[in-house]
């Protein structure tokens, strides 16, 4: 084990993969000899060539497009599309053809794509570049979702995106890119479609998703003092979805809490209270909870960012008025 940030254990994953596998290739706008604007290929160029970090224009549909014929033909291609929100205009590309292609060849092409970036709310980065829209790419079928919320697991499951054969999206939450934590020497693999049980617990379940795992956890530190044990559950992946932990988490504390900084409409924990209800509706205690950021844009303002995502105050809130139903 070493403490690493979690942009460092990401690029330790692709940079193993990438010695391992040539037919890995990335693209993306300034991921060549700057090394991207998160860091993320910072060195490679140096030890790839431009054949394999490909420096783009500012042509989303274009290298997605291009990146799904490469794929088709045998090579892993990497999409590094820095902010979720700039990769909405290949949206055609991606729906269509990127996430349908296995499907309509009934098998015979693959889709080993892998397309990464960051998401979420933090920095004044305004509406467009604070977008997560990670519920839009679990309802089409044909890609998996990852969102690492740890440096350990951004490494793990990086490296099972750049070994599967379906197409991946994998975010990265701004936020955590700079947060330390203990990462395995050596090559290894987190499974997609198993979820984490952080921290143990009997009275409440936290379902929290990516940056919200490290709050609830510094949340439930802090109610243990006075006797409130929560457990918190990180799915890691959303497509596929680990409803197993979840159920049985559930059968355990009888209450739920899911915690996204997404929109609520329609988003992941929708789904998740969706299959609890289906499934172990005898087992609560009471009513799902669910707490979101707010349906509005992404503001440029510090204080009013700040206002649209659930703060501490607001969670232990929401626990509290859940245990005492």
């Amino acid at each position: 084990m070493r403490e690493m940030t979690f942009s460092q254990a990401t690029h330790e994953a692709l940079s193993d993969a990438m010695a391992e596998d040539p037919t890995i290739f990335v693209v993306g706008e300034g991921i060549g000899p700057r090394g991207g604007n998160f860091n993320t290929t910072v060195g490679l160029y140096e030890k790839y060539g431009p054949m394999r970090l490909c420096d783009t224009p500012i042509c989303e549909r274009g290298f997605i497009g291009l990146c799904t014929g490469a794929a088709m033909t045998g090579a892993r291609p990497v999409v590094d599309f820095m902010f979720i929100d700039f990769i909405l205009d290949g949206m055609g590309e991606l729906i269509n053809q990127t996430a349908k292609m296995q499907y309509m060849s009934s098998g015979r092409l693959r889709m080993p794509m892998l397309l990464r970036g960051c998401i979420g709310i933090g920095n004044s980065a305004a509406t467009h570049h604070s977008g997560s829209y990670y519920s839009i790419f679990t309802h089409i079928p044909g890609f998996r979702v990852a969102l690492p919320s740890n440096p350990a697991d951004a490494k793990g499951l990086l490296a099972s995106a750049l070994k599967t054969d379906d197409p991946v999206i994998f975010l990265e939450h701004k936020i955590l890119l700079s947060q330390k934590g203990l990462v395995p020497e050596g090559r290894y693999e987190t499974p997609f479609g198993q979820a984490s049980v952080v921290r143990e617990g009997t009275d409440l379940t936290v379902v929290a998703l990516t940056v919200m795992v490290k709050r609830a956890l510094d949340i439930a530190g802090q109610l243990a003092s006075e006797g409130i044990s929560a457990e918190i559950i990180d799915p890691r992946t959303v497509a596929p979805l680990d409803m197993d932990t979840i159920l049985a988490s559930v059968n355990k504390t009888g209450r739920v809490l899911i915690l996204d900084e997404t929109f609520m409409p329609c988003g992941i924990g929708a789904e998740i209270a969706a299959q609890v209800v289906d499934r172990a509706f005898d087992d609560l205690d009471a009513p799902i909870r669910r707490l979101n950021g707010e349906h509005v844009p992404t503001p440029y303002s510090p204080s009013l960012e700040r206002a649209i995502v659930p703060d501490n105050d607001r969670i232990v809130r929401e626990i509290r008025a859940l245990l005492a139903e």
